[in-house]
């Protein structure tokens, strides 16, 4: 055990040299998501902002009979009516940023107006840039119109406008904030995680597999008093630890951009934190264990059978795309931990993550992910031994 130790230091000592490493493992966990928030924020306010402030240029094609509609629109600081614009050229013009938005009367509007039918307005817009701003702007001056036409249908009745209100409809959601909270920051937050644990498990792996083979190392290393189980062992703890510590920084600069947001509101940040407990960030954690080894394993693999860091960046690169697609399918509504999804690697730590966040989680499913967990970390463990002791493996050239 202590010769283990002993190389476990040694490795973890030269890797916390490699910037790059500390780059990967620490920096960038810890700045991007404080970043990403801040950013994100500041352009969304801007853009928001932008588009509520912005006059919008609207053209209309309505017949005499909407004189009402003109009267609201005249009345509008924040819309200016522009004329003459042809009914096929509208889209063009809307497309090109000429005009903002449309509104095309259907050519019998007035005629099932008297008929005390629903007359029909078709509103153009574009909602790339303004996030729907624009859309909702457009849509409350017809929402005024119609007010105004259905006020004066029920006068000439002699009604009310509850007259028309037959039914109350009373919600109750029976689901607490924090399992709705829960399940969304749960959703995503494997996706993050899950890829920083890779990416921290990755550069290491490579150097101390690949690595070593192209300083020319690995022979003195072998020559040394230690077996090949313990230099293995020692070079694979490392690998771990570096893959789970890039996982957990990862959370915590995640962390620190939800509390850096300004603009969430104080309810909203109580549940948050309630979702960010220590109980439930230490069971996400402990699945990360095993999910690490099992990565650990493969990546330790296929850095040693590579000839050259270069060629191991080649051989490993390409398992960034299959870490990454297990977790997104975790995102997709629908898909829930059950016997057969707690038996997928990646899937089941992002589906049990949600469930874990969100107070739900059923300790017989979470069981099974974590035997199946054990048992891929195990067989990756084993067949990174047997690698490493095959010398066409270790001095493939």
């Amino acid at each position: 055990m202590n010769t283990i130790l002993t190389i476990f230091k040694k490795e973890l000592t030269d890797t916390l040299r490699d910037r790059r490493t500390i780059i990967t493992m620490i920096v960038i966990p810890v700045l991007l998501f404080p970043i990403i928030f801040s950013v994100m924020t500041k352009i969304g306010e801007s853009q928001a902002k932008k588009a509520k402030e912005k006059i919008l240029r609207v053209t209309v094609i309505a017949p005499p009979e909407a004189a009402d509609f003109y009267d609201i629109l005249s009345k509008q600081d924040d819309i200016t009516l522009v004329r003459g614009i042809p009914e096929d050229s509208i889209t063009t013009f809307i497309r090109s940023d000429s005009l903002d938005g449309a509104y095309v009367f259907a050519d019998n509007f007035a005629k099932r107006l008297r008929q005390e039918r629903a007359g029909v307005v078709e509103m153009f817009y574009k909602t790339t840039d303004s996030n729907n701003i624009t859309k909702n702007r457009l849509k409350t001056v017809l929402e005024k119109y119609q007010d105004i036409l259905l006020e004066k249908r029920l006068e000439k009745y002699n009604l009310k406008k509850s007259f028309l209100k037959t039914v109350t409809i009373k919600s109750r959601d029976v689901a607490t904030k924090r399992e709705k909270f829960g399940k969304i920051v749960g959703g995503f937050m494997p996706y993050i995680f899950v890829i920083f644990c890779f990416m921290g498990a990755m550069y290491p792996a490579i150097d101390l597999g690949a690595g070593e083979k192209e300083r020319g190392t690995i022979e003195t290393l072998l020559t040394s008093p230690a077996n090949r189980f313990q230099i293995l062992v020692g070079k694979f703890m490392v690998v771990v630890v570096t893959g789970v510590a890039s996982a957990a920084v990862s959370i915590f600069g995640l962390y620190l951009g939800v509390r850096q947001a300004v603009d969430i509101p104080q309810e909203l940040m109580q549940v948050l934190s309630g979702v960010f407990e220590t109980s439930a960030l230490l069971m996400v954690l402990s699945l990360l264990l095993p999910l690490t080894i099992f990565f650990g394993g493969i990546l330790l693999s296929l850095s040693v059978y590579a000839r050259s860091f270069k060629e191991a960046q080649s051989l490993i690169s390409p398992g960034t795309v299959l870490v990454i697609l297990p977790a997104a399918v975790g995102l997709i509504p629908g898909i829930t931990l059950n016997f057969v999804t707690a038996l997928v690697p990646v899937l089941n730590v992002s589906l049990a993550t949600k469930e874990i966040m969100a107070g739900t989680v059923d300790p017989l499913l979470l069981g099974v992910v974590y035997l199946s967990l054990i048992v891929y970390a195990g067989l990756s463990l084993w067949f990174c031994t047997y690698w490493f002791s095959k010398e066409s493996v270790i001095f493939r050239s």
